[in-house]
């Protein structure tokens, strides 16, 4: 009885005998990893790449074939036999064939990477804006001459400069918390865009390692960790834009294979824009990084970047004087708008193969200053002395980001783990919100004190993938603690909060052609520091529950869907007011549709269309009364990319907005627009020639409107209206690259 027991449970063993299969892809120039780069088998089971480049398949047969492919790569295909322990698969970069993508059942989270990896090859990008417009379905706008951080939208929000939208830089937050000109403001001017590798994003708050802001969503960038080749770029266009940009490699190719990469870049930027008023924004970047292999299981990485920004702003003008004539929509009422800006980054980065465990240990530092003065209203306060505003700030920020991971095999299920801590102290010195009659004379303090943040968190996830489900469950603890030294009022004691965010997402793949799943969690934004100690009732970690039903459809080989039906509700909305304050806006509810295509006509021609729907309604508050001002309602985007074998390419795009309700019961309007823009280059092993068209077609359309109250100096009183900054006419921009 006893050997038949044993002969039944050796017969079970070698049924569910499982030989694994190790594997690293790399870029053959870079010899950096392929993150998400698909491995297929015979027998139909794939997986993706992780951020090292690293892959792992259990498979009952002892030798196997398997297909290596990624976005813009030449496919591998190759055998490997049992026992080996890690085989490297190099990828040379060839044609984009939307053919390569598949949809694998490990992908989870990062299933947008696919858009994203196409759209950054397709898309030549011209500024750290245009990187934010890759991005589905969100939208931004300037209003302050260029030198401030963009509005955001996304998803129904009006996030301001990013109090509902996380952004990083590899692992470096951009959201700075209690800014002085508003709750998680996030300038990305220091990132230069030839530096981005690649890019991923997120909608909703779904994911366990992004933590404030995450309502909305989350988009983060990691630059290149090694440089192809080395560029300088020229590039002049109108209204007196110049910019020159470069990046050098400092190592030899030897070094690459020795594990060791060095490279700078930096970029110079001015114009005087369309206005009437010159702008006079300069801009100036600079940024370095450096990798080394420490022995065969350690990778360092240290890098370093600055930027200052200088601009004149002609600000929003009131559009009840555009149309009476009064002034031109691209004339100044107030000259002494504007400010200047400057950050600097500090970052290093061990990452440690455990064998059976991946850890990664962060710290990085910033500096950061900024100034800023500002007039929407001009006399409607203070019909004597106007309403000019300036804000200032001095910052120190320091953070740590802690992540171990493991992926181990259960049986045929394959289970990854991820435990995560961070850190973040945020020291904002002299925060000042005053009145001013000019740039220097302050007529009365509003606010001025130090500021002392503190941000300690923790994070689980565990991804289970068993045949074609995956079961994402996680949870993340966020402590904040706040500080503010008013110096204009006693002092009042310091305040903090906890909240626990947990996350359930459920993914189902029954073929390599469709994939449905469900997401569902809670995430939060928090409130300035200033609100929370003064309590003006407001929340201090307003809460944010969401859930998506979506899809990632491949019907035919080279088209790729992704659609999601979505609701969000939000247990605090923040209105922020011109002058940086910030008001309790209630509860709110959002719902909506997004839907993303991305289709390969043939060869060298691919579409790309991207419309997103939604539903944002304050809860509170009765029906027609209920709208939230700016939210959008209905964008879309879309074009045509193409790429000749010949050198030739580039594309033709468009931007819609459709209008908005200006305040809450609609009775006044933000202008929708419909902009066109160009895109031509040849480009050739040591050289590209191009030229960048916006607004192609010379729309006149309002890229910002906002309700101001404002009067004139020679106005008996304030109007209540809305307040616009014109979105930039017919411009062009050639450049000139070379490569070497």
């Amino acid at each position: 009885m006893v050997l038949v027991f044993a002969l039944i449970i050796s017969a079970t063993a070698l049924t569910y005998a499982q030989y694994n299969y190790k594997g690293k892809v790399v870029d053959q120039n870079t010899r950096q990893p392929i993150e998400y780069a698909a491995v297929k088998s015979t027998a139909g089971k794939s997986t993706v790449a992780d951020r090292f480049g690293n892959f792992e398949l259990s498979l009952p047969t002892d030798t196997v074939s398997l297909l290596v492919s990624f976005i813009g790569y030449q496919p591998e295909q190759i055998t490997l036999k049992a026992g080996v322990e890690r085989t490297i698969i190099v990828l040379t970069r060839g044609a984009v064939d939307l053919k390569e993508v598949i949809i694998s059942p490990d992908l989870n989270n990062a299933s947008f990477h696919t858009i994203s990896g196409l759209d950054l090859n397709l898309n030549p990008v011209n500024s750290s804006q245009d990187l934010l417009r890759l991005v589905p379905g969100l939208f931004i706008a300037q209003h302050m001459g260029g030198g401030k951080a963009e509005q955001i939208f996304l998803r129904g929000f009006d996030a301001d400069h990013g109090t509902d939208v996380n952004i990083s830089v590899d692992g470096l937050p951009v959201n700075m918390v209690s800014h002085a000109h508003g709750q998680g403001y996030a300038d990305m001017h220091f990132l230069i865009p030839e530096t981005v590798d690649h890019y991923d994003f997120g909608k909703g708050p779904y994911y366990s390692a992004y933590g404030d802001f995450t309502t909305a969503g989350y988009v983060a960038y990691t630059t290149k960790d090694a440089l192809d080749k080395s560029v300088i770029q020229l590039e002049a266009g109108r209204f007196n834009t110049e910019r020159v940009m470069g990046m050098i490699n400092l190592l030899s190719d030897k070094a690459k294979l020795n594990g060791q990469t060095a490279y700078i870049a930096g970029e110079y930027n001015y114009t005087d824009g369309p206005f009437q008023l010159a702008e006079h924004y300069k801009r100036l970047n600079l940024f370095g990084k450096y990798n080394v292999a420490l022995g065969a299981n350690n990778k360092l990485s240290i890098s370093a970047s600055t930027f200052s920004s200088s601009w004149r702003a002609s600000g929003e003008i009131p559009r009840r004087l555009i149309e009476d004539g009064t002034i031109n929509r691209f004339g100044t009422i107030d000259s002494l708008q504007g400010g200047n800006t400057n950050r600097t980054n500090i970052s290093a980065k061990l990452t440690s193969d455990l064998k059976n465990f991946t850890l990664e240990n962060q710290v990085y530092y910033t500096r950061y200053n900024f100034l800023l003065h500002v007039n929407s209203t001009f006399f409607a306060e203070d019909s004597i002395n106007g309403d000019a505003v300036r804000q200032n700030e001095a910052r120190n920020l320091l953070g740590y980001n802690g992540k171990l991971s493991n992926r181990s095999a259960l049986g045929k299920s394959t289970l990854t783990s991820v435990a995560g801590i961070g850190i973040r102290v945020d020291r904002t010195y002299n925060s000042e919100l005053s009145n001013t009659i000019d740039q220097n004379t302050v007529l009365q303090y509003d606010q001025l004190g130090n500021i002392s943040e503190s941000n300690v968190n923790g994070f689980i996830d565990e991804n289970l993938e068993s045949g074609k489900w995956l079961f994402n469950i996680g949870a993340r603890i966020d402590y904040l603690n706040f500080k503010y030294d008013d110096q204009l009022n006693p002092q009042l004691p310091d305040r903090s909060n906890v909240i626990i965010s947990p996350k359930v997402n459920i993914q189902f793949t029954p073929n390599n052609q469709l994939q449905l799943y469900v997401k569902a969690g809670k995430g939060f934004h928090s409130n300035d520091a200033r609100a929370v100690i003064f309590n003006n009732g407001l929340e201090t970690l307003p809460a944010a529950y969401g859930t998506d039903l979506g899809l990632n459809w491949k019907p035919i080989p080279h088209l790729y869907i992704n659609a999601a039906l979505w609701y969000l509700y939000l247990q605090q909305e923040f209105i922020y007011t011109d002058d940086g304050g910030v008001e309790p806006g209630g509860r709110t509810q959002r719902k909506g549709l997004d839907l993303s295509a991305r289709y390969q006509l043939n060869k060298w021609l691919f579409a790309n269309l991207n419309v997103n729907l939604a539903r944002p309604r304050m809860i509170d508050s009765l029906n027609g009364n209920n709208y939230l001002p700016l939210a959008p309602t209905f964008t879309s985007t879309g074009g045509f990319d193409f790429k000749f074998a010949n050198g030739i390419n580039g594309g033709i795009s468009y931007r819609y907005m459709y209008k908005r309700p200006g305040n809450s019961d609609y009775s006044l309007t933000a202008n929708g627009y419909f902009v066109t823009d160009m895109t031509l280059n040849y480009t050739k092993r040591r050289y590209e020639v191009g030229m960048a068209i916006e607004n192609l077609l010379n729309t006149q359309w309002d890229e910002y409107s906002v309700e101001e109250v404002t009067r004139l100096r020679n106005e008996a009183a304030p109007v209540d209206g809305m307040s616009i900054t014109p979105g930039t006419p017919f411009f062009v921009k050639l450049k000139m690259a070379f490569f070497f």
